[in-house]
């Protein structure tokens, strides 16, 4: 049974916005179809969390402008403590809400023929490249309704290609600045890592202004091709009343890699998908995720790990704290599929409640096709230990203090595994700033 929907946007309406663009024909026919199936598809059902009432498509703003940046020194306080000081090797992308507002790509890569750049660039000067990855083997358009509207009102996001054998040493950096109270983001970003290829990729989601209500649609694709090793980091820091759908899926080839460091730290309702389909046989996904509840907010986490190749290796580690009336549900899959023989899937859910209206759910789910293989999951919800307050208050310290230590001795053994520096340090700040 398909639900009907109204959609604020027409045809006609996508058509003018992807001449404007100046996209080839196969991107504007590509919106056009994910257009009609997300008038019938229905939206996806998360576990345990009702979302048909949320707001996933109605906003009256599709592009709001921004002004571009001559130099940093432009930017806000809180968003320059996200960019890394090391301006010698700045491999850097700045979005503020839809408009591409500042980049720069050292010269080395350049040379090495790695492309950095916005996702309309994309399209018009590397559009038979883009087309070979956008939304074909990682997430599909008619999945549901929510990536049939992604695909329909894109209007922003990131795609990078590093070419074979090629090892990008520096981190590239996305950062996408929410400013603008009636900006809602359809964001893409593509990683492609061809063969025995390397690269950081890390990305920050920041609002730096309120909002009565705006919808954030995004998407992450990562391909890593045979030998190829991706590192993506994420810290995401949206404001309430915006109401995100984000899903994060990799597609490793034989003997690829691809690490996750994802700190979820938005403050509104937020569905969270992440995905890594193990394709090559030796192929790893190691997904390591902090997540901070706090206010009535209501967060739904699933992170899968899809074994198919044989000797593959998936990890899933995540920590979760809910302060106030949060509720949060955490999803945990291992998937081996029969003839992934000698694969192993492990995961760790642990969920931390600072209050009595205070919720969390963790359900670590083990799918086993195949026999010759290990697999192993954790999982814990509980409160706050009562002897570790009254130890530390009884030193002299305050029942507020005392809980912000314990909520970074629970959260730290995930952060300090995170493998990309300027994540952990980000991720650290910010979960200052929320516990406090």
């Amino acid at each position: 049974m398909t639900v009907e929907t109204k959609l604020p946007f027409d045809q006609k309406y996508i058509e003018n916005f992807s001449k404007q663009l100046g996209e080839p024909d196969w991107l504007k026919d590509l919106r056009l179809l994910a257009l009609a199936k997300a008038e019938e598809l229905p939206l996806p059902k998360p576990d345990k969390t009702k979302i048909d009432k949320w707001n996933f498509s109605q906003f009256s703003k599709h592009v709001v402008s921004s002004s571009t940046l001559s130099s940093l020194d432009e930017l806000p306080e809180e968003v320059k403590t996200l960019i890394d000081a090391d301006e010698e090797h700045k491999n850097l992308y700045i979005q503020r809400d839809n408009t591409p507002a500042f980049l720069t790509v050292s010269e080395d890569l350049k040379e090495k023929g790695v492309i950095f750049t916005d996702i309309h660039t994309a399209a018009k000067e590397h559009g038979d490249l883009l087309q070979q990855y956008f939304m074909k083997d990682g997430v599909k358009i008619d999945e549901h309704r929510l990536t049939a509207l992604h695909a329909a009102y894109l209007n922003g996001g990131v795609f990078v290609y590093v070419p074979k054998n090629v090892e990008v040493e520096k981190p590239l950096q996305a950062v996408f600045i929410h400013e603008n109270p009636e900006a809602n983001l359809f964001n893409h970003v593509i990683i492609v890592a061809d063969d025995n290829s390397s690269v950081t990729y890390v990305e920050n989601y920041i609002s730096t202004t309120e909002t009565e209500g705006a919808v954030f649609n995004l998407i992450t694709e990562v391909i890593a091709n045979t030998n190829a090793k991706v590192s993506y980091g994420a810290v995401d820091n949206l404001t309430e009343n915006i109401t995100t759908y984000v899903n994060r899926r990799g597609v490793a080839g034989r003997d690829a890699k691809i690490l996750w460091a994802l700190g979820l730290m938005n403050d509104g309702n937020t569905i969270s998908e992440n995905t890594t389909n193990l394709v090559g046989d030796g192929s790893i996904g190691d997904t390591k995720t902090v997540v901070v509840g706090r206010g009535s907010q209501i967060q739904n986490f699933t992170t899968k790990v899809v074994h198919f190749g044989k000797h593959t290796e998936g990890n899933i580690l995540k920590h979760g704290v809910m302060k106030d009336s949060a509720t949060s549900i955490f999803n945990g899959i291992g998937k081996i599929e029969h003839g992934a023989s000698k694969s192993n899937a492990e995961q760790e859910s642990r969920v931390l409640m600072l209050s009595e209206k205070a919720r969390g759910d963790a359900n670590p789910i083990l799918l086993i096709d195949e026999d010759d293989v290990v697999a192993g999951h954790a999982a814990s919800v509980g409160r706050v230990d009562p002897i570790q307050l009254y130890y530390l208050m009884s030193r002299g310290i305050s029942k507020s203090e005392a809980e912000r230590l314990i909520i970074h001795g629970f959260l730290d053994p995930v952060v300090r595994q995170m493998p990309i520096e300027s994540v952990k340090n980000q991720l650290t700040e910010v979960i200052e700033r929320k516990v406090r």
